[in-house]
């Protein structure tokens, strides 16, 4: 079933095209990387998902984006509403200058989802889909700051999951952190799937193989291929996919 899909989508920043007829369907409960050159437009196509390019002066969209067959673009559509929907884990790591209970607390709060035990149940339930629970339960009044890289990316994505989104962006989520804490973020992701429907961003071929049920692979804003990542990488069918990921280039 499609959780997101784009529709003829192009994007603009100023004279600059950055993404061009995009179509692409993204399915529910699944993993779907993209990964692509520097300067591809990966993360621009992730972010016109919850209308974040909105905040980039320039910006200008035509096509369509769909959530739940829902167009994101149409006249009155809530973005804030679209972004708890749509949630989304930047490249380096993000904590606000609070607590760790405060960081997670902050969006609920926010949107008056829950207060009091409630919003302690939400905190708890948030840091164990992150698996961070067990590390911080002890701390949740020390400063998010006081976590390493890895755990302060794990801290993000609870914070993420705390609104109850339905879909998770992931822009490069594990670039800056070491292969130990790598290796920890893959598992979530795979264990997020479950519930969640997941896009990461990537540039790592490895860690597109590793995680993912589908990969689209972008170059110079176009879509050049997309399916099964099995497929995709043992018998891709443009020849421009086979030198990407064979390292002729990139």
């Amino acid at each position: 079933m499609a959780k997101v899909e784009t529709k003829n989508l192009n994007l603009w920043f100023k004279d600059n095209h950055v993404l061009k007829d995009i179509n692409l369907t993204i399915k529910e409960n699944a993993v779907t990387a993209v990964m692509g050159p520097s300067g591809c437009g990966k993360s621009t196509l992730i972010r016109a998902m919850n209308r974040m390019n909105d905040v980039i002066s320039g910006c200008r969209v035509t096509g369509e984006v769909y959530v739940d067959g829902k167009n994101v673009y149409e006249d009155g559509t809530n973005v804030y509403d679209l972004r708890r929907k749509v949630g989304m884990v930047f490249q380096r790591p993000n904590p606000f200058p609070k607590s760790i209970y405060e960081n997670v607390a902050f969006g609920p709060k926010i949107h008056k989802i829950a207060s009091g035990k409630k919003l302690d149940e939400i905190v708890e339930k948030s840091l164990r889909g992150a698996a961070l629970w067990d590390e911080v339960k002890d701390r949740l009044n020390d400063s998010a700051f006081s976590l390493s890289g890895g755990q302060q990316q794990r801290l993000c994505i609870a914070r993420a999951l705390a609104v109850e989104p339905e879909v998770i962006l992931m822009d490069e989520p594990c670039s800056a952190l070491d292969p130990a804490s790598t290796a920890r973020i893959e598992v979530l992701i795979r264990e997020l799937s479950k519930k969640y429907t997941v896009i990461i961003v990537t540039h790592n071929l490895q860690q597109a193989a590793r995680v993912s049920d589908f990969t689209a692979f972008l170059y110079v804003g176009e879509l050049i291929e997309y399916g099964d990542t099995e497929k995709v990488f043992e018998d891709p069918k443009s020849e421009l996919t086979e030198k990407y990921i064979t390292g002729k280039f990139g």
